[in-house]
């Protein structure tokens, strides 16, 4: 009886211990807002004095458990998506097609002292479709779908990343990124699938030129790809220039001009990289078969990839709107790029606008844009993987306008369209959205064939 004494004993010190931090931090909030609500604290006040007790008591906390302060700080963040899909073709022989799928991201961050930040992010993948790669899962893409008779699906590294920040100052601030990262630039989809975690270095700094402005740099520079039979392996390098402005409580605007480049573009062939998308110009190469017939298959980019691209946006926030909760922006944004390496099909631009936000309680959100992305814009294998169109013809007429080897529906470059989003938040972690696409190709293979398409997904989000 005695040793079960002791068992009782250690696990209700454990227990308070574990809620300790909890309830210590509940109690100093509801003093906080109570000091807002009586006008002796303003917001931001609040705010900085939580930030400044969270780190003492943290300080205070790991002193006298003997734990490292990083373990006090740990935070774990995620997000499950679950989404039905549906392709609709006009083209006769495209077959509608209905899925159901699911994405699932699971991280970490430790702060190991004020500086120096680790993080990783474990994420679903697709794995009953990743035969073809070398290794790993698509890169542009969590998604999973439901198949294979409720199959055993896999988890994969989605970040691992360490953060530097030795420039803090009111003024200036500096932070490098080594591993595999979130995307360190600021641009649309059109340059880069929201998935696509690079791998490689970053660096971004900030200056406040004035209580209204603020302007930002952002530099990479990615592995795309380790050949062991090469020393020149492809990357990715690019830079970034972005001022952020609020004019007023009402009025803010954002602004930016990049340059994206990718060196040893030739050696990212189909066989060493993962060919997810199509509407890039290849090079081809032809098989002719024992009867006479022909196998033509796209192998590395024809064009090299310069970039340029500009964009702007501007949000103009009402007090209130009918239904929405807070604040109510109204935002207009475009985004132009041209390939200066290529002589043609090398543009893209899209222009939208934007009502609303949701993420929060009882928020929505009402978005429209049109985009145009021509075929040798950007490299096909980085772009947004919803956006696509039907190939109903496999090889071109001719090969040197090949953009697909194969037939069927393919996202990527050589399209344009219209995307309608709606989303609505009833909680805080939850969202609701459906999303159409509407889009056809550029360039087609054959004057008489028709590639519209129209693409319907439907999702739920929970947060954490």
């Amino acid at each position: 009886m005695q040793r079960y004494h002791w068992l009782r004993l250690v696990l209700g010190l454990g227990m308070i211990a574990a809620a300790w931090p909890a309830a210590r931090a509940q109690s100093a909030d509801a003093l906080i807002d109570k000091l807002v609500e009586k006008g002796i604290l303003t917001v931001k006040e609040a705010n900085d004095l939580r930030e400044e007790a969270d780190k003492d008591f943290t300080k205070a906390y790991a002193v006298k458990s003997g734990m490292p302060e990083w373990v006090t700080s740990l935070k774990l963040n995620g997000d499950l998506r679950g989404r039905f899909e549906g392709f609709y073709g006009d083209h006769p022989a495209f077959v509608d097609r209905n899925r159901w799928r699911y994405r699932l991201r699971f991280g970490a961050v430790a702060n190991l002292t004020d500086q120096i930040e680790v993080g990783l992010r474990l994420g679903s993948g697709d794995i009953d479709n990743a035969s073809s790669f070398v290794s790993g899962t698509d890169p542009i893409s969590n998604n999973q779908s439901f198949q294979n008779n409720a199959s055993k699906k896999g988890i994969f590294l989605d970040l691992a990343y360490g953060k530097w920040s030795p420039i803090r100052t009111p003024e200036l601030s500096g932070v490098f990124i080594g591993g595999k990262m979130e995307n360190p630039f600021t641009l649309s989809d059109m340059l880069f699938d929201s998935d696509y975690t690079p791998e490689g270095l970053a660096q971004q700094f900030g200056y406040t030129l004035s209580e209204q402005h603020t302007l930002r740099l952002n530099m990479g520079e990615f592995v795309l790809d380790e050949l062991g039979g090469d020393s020149d392996d492809p990357y990715l390098f690019g830079g970034q220039l972005r001022l952020e402005s609020v004019w007023n409580p009402k009025v803010s605007t954002s602004a930016g001009i990049g340059f994206l480049m990718i060196a040893n573009e030739d050696l990212l062939t189909s066989s060493a990289v993962p060919d997810i998308n199509a509407g890039n110009l290849r090079n081809t190469r032809v098989t002719v078969n024992p009867d006479g017939s022909r196998t033509v298959a796209l192998t590395s980019p024809r064009e090299r990839y310069e970039t340029l691209v500009v964009d702007a946006a501007l949000t103009y926030t009402l007090e209130s709107f009918p239904f929405h909760a807070g604040p109510f922006p109204i935002r207009v944004f475009g985004d132009y790029l041209r390939n200066l390496a290529s002589n043609g099909q090398n543009q893209g631009y899209q222009a939208g606008i934007a009502f609303g936000k949701s993420g929060k309680r009882r928020t929505w959100e009402l978005t429209y844009r049109y985009k145009v992305l021509e075929g040798d814009a950007w490299w096909e294998e980085l772009t947004d993987s919803d956006f696509g169109a039907y190939y109903a013809n496999s090889p071109a007429p001719t090969l040197d306008q090949a953009r697909s080897s194969r037939a069927g529906y393919w996202a990527g470059t050589n399209v344009r369209g219209h995307v309608l989003k709606a989303a609505y938040s009833p909680l805080d972690p939850l969202t609701f959205s459906v999303t159409w696409f509407a889009t056809d190709l550029i360039e087609e293979y054959r004057p008489d064939t028709d590639s519209q398409m129209n693409r319907i997904q439907v999702d739920a989000v929970l947060k954490f």
